[in-house]
């Protein structure tokens, strides 16, 4: 293809993302001017965009051509309105017309978008806060409007809508000369940072370890906020049986005791958790996997078992549940198992023994607790991260889950301050 072909191509590209955002946020036609900085992830490319008549900051959108000839376009604005755009030069309509659009996630969950061509070759609607979710989770989305239906793959979209919601929030704390590369999602201020120098009154580094699980396809890693919490220099996971990787800090939540990392964009994972949809009951059995004294006992990860004795933890705390399933130091962050496989929890830590024995006289057996679904969904849902959920299914061997859960829970290791794991 000649340079003025594809110079011509980049500049109608540049005109649906800027239609497709502005004339449905603001409802006028309007010039902008961009990228600023860059989303590339997959087919998908984009960036930050301003109004050329005030210089404003606009916009985040990204795009991705398929070979059924359509171009999707996907943006957030300033007032935290998703877009989504279906584009195509062999499209022809006019100008202000509207389309009913049904979309199909993964054969499953669907919804109807309302959609406006704002240019001849493009419709455009606004997606709802639902359907943002479920597109960003899944790996496959078919689109029907009267006698067309076309098939997109979205498995690059999950990071796409992260790296989307990141440019948004960058732009407009930072402004837009200080665009960069979107898709590196900064952590919040209490994670900590991947390399630092003590300073002179601290300790040596020590290592800590603690337990993580894949919750996408894309390598998003959860574990617990106090793992990771103090890491001097880098956080890297490992498989069982299988080299290390480097681990990045995407966010953290140190009130609801949870952290998020990203596995190399060069890692994929066929195998991942998926979420309870159902909430467990006191009584269910439940089955802890994990990573306990690393070092000293097995190099492998541990199973055990157990029953969820209480819906709250200490003090009637709702976000918790409380386990008898045994579980020890390098347990925390580790996935906690219903008997059909699904995520019921993140198992956190047990009760101080020795703490309660000096309080009461009585020495506390198998009382430990794990974060619930309901918390660890909402950390997901505002770090936007794909993930799925799962209804209960028929019960299977423990020996089954555990298997099953091989090829995504990891040891989560990294150097600490002794002064960080007094903090703990």
């Amino acid at each position: 293809m000649h340079a003025n072909a594809l110079w011509g191509e980049s500049m109608w590209l540049r005109s649906f993302i800027v239609a497709s955002l502005l004339q449905v946020s603001v409802g006028s036609v309007a010039h902008a001017a961009g990228p600023f900085g860059s989303v590339k992830i997959g087919n998908w490319v984009g960036g930050a965009f301003s109004n050329d008549e005030t210089g404003a900051f606009s916009h985040c959108a990204a795009t991705a051509p398929y070979a059924n000839g359509v171009i999707l376009v996907v943006g957030q604005n300033t007032g935290g309105s998703w877009i989504l755009s279906f584009a195509s030069p062999s499209y022809r309509f006019k100008q202000g017309e509207n389309a009913a659009i049904d979309v199909i996630f993964d054969g499953q969950e669907q919804a109807r978008l309302f959609a406006t061509a704002n240019q001849t070759n493009m419709l455009s609607s606004v997606m709802p806060a639902n359907v943002v979710r479920t597109f960003q989770k899944a790996s496959l989305m078919v689109a029907t409007s009267g006698r067309t239906v076309l098939n997109f793959d979205l498995t690059s979209a999950g990071p796409v809508i992260a790296a989307l919601a990141n440019c948004v929030t960058k732009v407009k704390a930072d402004g837009l000369d200080k665009a960069g590369d979107f898709t590196k999602i900064a952590a919040k201020p209490q994670a900590a940072p991947d390399k630092q120098t003590p300073s002179a009154g601290s300790k040596p580094a020590r290592a800590k370890s603690g337990t993580g699980f894949v919750v996408s396809a894309s390598g998003h890693v959860v574990t617990n906020n106090h793992v990771i919490s103090g890491c001097v220099g880098d956080i890297k996971g490992n498989l069982t049986g299988e080299a290390g990787m480097v681990l990045r800090v995407v966010s953290s939540d140190a009130n609801n005791d949870l952290a998020l990392l990203q596995a190399p964009s060069t890692t994929t994972f066929k195998e991942f958790a998926r979420i309870r949809d159902r909430s467990i009951r006191s009584g269910d059995s439940v089955v802890a996997i994990g990573f306990p004294f690393h070092g000293l006992l097995t190099s492998d990860f541990t199973v055990t078992t157990g029953i969820v004795s209480s819906l709250s933890g200490m003090r009637n705390d709702s976000r918790f549940l409380q386990i008898s399933a045994p579980v020890q130091p390098g347990n925390s962050g580790g996935p906690l198992f219903d008997t059909t496989g699904q995520i019921v929890g993140v198992v956190t830590g047990k009760l101080d023994g020795l703490r309660m024995a000096a309080a009461t006289g009585n020495i506390p057996e198998n009382i430990n607790f794990a974060i619930k679904t309901g918390a660890l969904r909402d950390f997901l849902d505002n770090s936007v991260v794909p993930y799925q959920t799962a209804e209960p299914k028929s019960e299977i061997k423990t020996t089954d889950i555990a298997g099953n859960a091989r090829p995504y829970t990891m040891l989560i290791s990294c150097n600490g301050t002794e002064q960080a794991e007094a903090k703990r």
